[in-house]
């Protein structure tokens, strides 16, 4: 890799911002509307509005994967933040996520070139690095993954995303930070995420039994200004976790239970109960065409306790998360308030 700088933007500028709609992005473009930066989202036609709630950010419609639209939105552009995703753990064809995280971080970053673009902070994820071998010991930048390494689709398809990432800053100078989040929880949570299903589907009483994994937890705000943070302190080339709290399963759904006043799960359930029903649900979504609550996937990667350490992030950058009940209290208020808990 190329030498990495430490060099960051002296004063706030003109930044683009992808994956607004989502769960991750309304938390960016506030950090970053709060910092003083004019603010651009790129959206497609067909992404959600509800939380495009700003009236003094700019609104650019066009996909990542196209790059007349993208080439558009970056015009006159000082910084990029790329983080819109295809983040889903199942679907009909797996490989369209795999090409959409893939080629569309490969358009973004070539126009961020082309532009001239003066710092880029791209949203890789934790589910590039190995996780601990012994399910305590949390994992570090220093552990990532191969494609051939990484169970499923999506994480798959992180993997590709982030080696376009660091290929292009060792051979075409590109000016990018590489950061890890690794699970965000919090408000406005819109499809919701594969984890906000389970805060979602516990809160309402429908999680009666779990298997023994573990993950690590952080605020959606905290991930956030972690962002921010790498864009003025990052090295270029680095990359940099941005974590919270390692928590068991049973520990997570146990604080959810207490939170809305109903009695926690007790049921460990052996994983080879549960591959029957996620392969049922899979057939379901075949049908329905509704993403599965339980892939085998998902099944597959509980194996492993996701334990992560943002000691580095700590570190260089000044980051720090707040406790993770927190998240998952704004997480629950947030959906009760929206409807979510009915």
């Amino acid at each position: 890799m190329a030498e990495a700088t430490q060099t960051g933007p002296s004063e706030p500028g003109p930044v683009l911002i992808t994956g607004a709609s989502g769960f991750l992005g309304p938390a960016l473009v506030d950090v970053f509307r709060a910092a003083g930066f004019p603010v651009r989202i790129l959206v497609r036609a067909t992404s959600p509005r509800r939380n495009l709630t700003w009236t003094d950010v700019e609104i650019a419609e066009g996909d990542m994967r196209d790059p007349a639209a993208v080439a558009q939105a970056m015009r006159g552009q000082r910084y990029l933040v790329h983080a819109a995703a295809d983040y889903r753990l199942w679907a009909p064809d797996k490989e369209e996520i795999v090409r959409t995280n893939r080629d569309g971080t490969r358009v973004m970053m070539r126009a961020a070139l082309d532009a001239g673009v003066e710092r880029v902070v791209y949203t890789s994820s934790v589910a590039t690095i190995r996780p601990p071998a012994d399910g305590v010991t949390p994992s570090d930048e220093t552990m990532p993954l191969t494609p051939e390494t990484a169970i499923g689709a999506y994480k798959r398809s992180k993997v590709v995303a982030e080696r376009v990432v660091e290929e292009m800053v060792e051979n075409d100078g590109l000016p990018a930070v590489i950061v890890n989040p690794s699970t965000p929880i919090g408000p406005r949570d819109v499809k919701p995420t594969p984890t906000g299903r389970i805060i979602q589907e516990a809160a309402l009483g429908k999680m009666p039994a779990f298997v023994d994994t573990g993950l690590n937890l952080a605020h959606v705000d905290d991930v956030a200004a972690g962002h921010l943070l790498a864009l003025a302190k990052g090295r270029v080339g680095e990359r940099y976790i941005l974590g919270g709290e390692n928590v068991l399963l049973s520990q997570m759904l146990a604080d959810i239970a207490q939170i809305v006043g109903r009695k926690p799960p007790t049921v460990n359930l052996p994983r080879g109960v549960v591959y029957p029903i996620a392969f049922v649900s899979e057939l379901a979504a075949r049908i329905t065409g509704r993403q599965p609550f339980a892939t085998i996937d998902a099944i597959r990667m509980s194996r492993y306790r996701m334990f992560f350490s943002d000691a580095k992030a700590r570190s260089e950058l000044g980051y720090t998360a707040r406790p993770y009940r927190q998240g998952l209290e704004d997480a629950i208020g947030w959906f009760r308030s929206a409807g979510y808990l009915r």
